[in-house]
């Protein structure tokens, strides 16, 4: 079994977040590990590359996880060889007046990945089934229906070419603690530290519960989940390449036919010099 499947939520599956692993990295060699991380981050920059030049197909990966999880490491881990040019970041806070004063997916659409693209989301439209049910922003009448919007949302995304990859980072409470407590003491990382942090750890379990339900009932075939093990760094990094190197390589990007006989070059050439 490859990791890609290993960790993909099967179809109709109920996820309880309980029976899945933060570490399972126990007797796997770190060294053989990160050497393959490697070779994964290479591949993904050279199809992406090919990807960019075909210009029909995108992928959209969207990460979710609780704080301290590793969202913005594993974001420059997995794609940092890759092309600017043909790769989107975008980082969901907190909405504005003005998308607040529109549906909850208004502000998404304009960020999905152009055609020959990768978009990543740092938190995505998922937190309007998460955060606002947990904290009671709005009543279960409102978010309960969002499901389905975002199950046809993502549908469409897929009928129109961008394939959907969905990872969220399993993070154990215990070690969240430790990178939190390390914010703290760690100068380097004070600025990461911000107090809502901690009022969200204290609704741990209203958390698990939501996300639980959250991945069982928005994973489709066609945009499917990963609950990716994230308490050991090297090994979240890898799984997270292992996906994303698997899903571009079933894609096949190839680089279009050339707009010139190659005959011609030699003429042509001769024309350059």
């Amino acid at each position: 079994m490859s990791i890609a499947t290993k960790y993909r939520v099967k179809s109709g599956d109920k996820v309880d977040l309980s029976d899945w692993k933060t570490d399972d990295a126990e007797g796997v060699s770190r060294k053989e590990i990160e050497a393959k991380t490697e070779e994964n981050t290479l591949a993904i920059a050279e199809l992406q590359h090919k990807l960019y030049a075909e210009d029909k197909q995108s992928v959209l990966v969207v990460l979710q996880a609780m704080d301290a999880a590793g969202k913005d490491s594993t974001i420059r881990r997995v794609f940092g060889r890759v092309n600017p040019q043909g790769v989107q970041v975008t980082s969901f806070k907190r909405p504005t007046d003005e998308e607040l004063a529109h549906d909850f997916l208004w502000r998404i659409h304009h960020h999905t990945p152009n055609r020959g693209c990768i978009g990543i989301f740092n938190r995505s439209h998922y937190e309007d089934v998460l955060v606002v049910r947990v904290n009671n922003i709005a009543p279960e009448s409102i978010w309960s229906k969002r499901f389905d919007l975002i199950n046809s949302f993502e549908q469409g995304l897929v009928d129109a070419g961008t394939k959907i990859i969905k990872v969220y980072l399993h993070l154990s409470k215990d070690r969240q603690r430790e990178k939190l407590s390390d914010r703290l003491t760690n100068p380097e990382k004070n600025w990461k530290f911000e107090p809502g942090d901690l009022k969200t750890r204290e609704k741990w379990d209203e958390y698990m519960q939501a996300y639980g339900d959250t991945i069982s009932k928005c994973n489709t075939d066609d945009a499917p989940w990963y609950i990716v093990p994230t308490n050991r760094k090297w090994y979240r990094v890898h799984v997270v390449s292992e996906i994303v190197r698997a899903t571009l390589e079933a894609m096949n990007p190839q680089f279009p036919e050339p707009k010139i006989d190659p005959q011609m070059a030699n003429q042509l050439l001769e024309q350059i010099s």
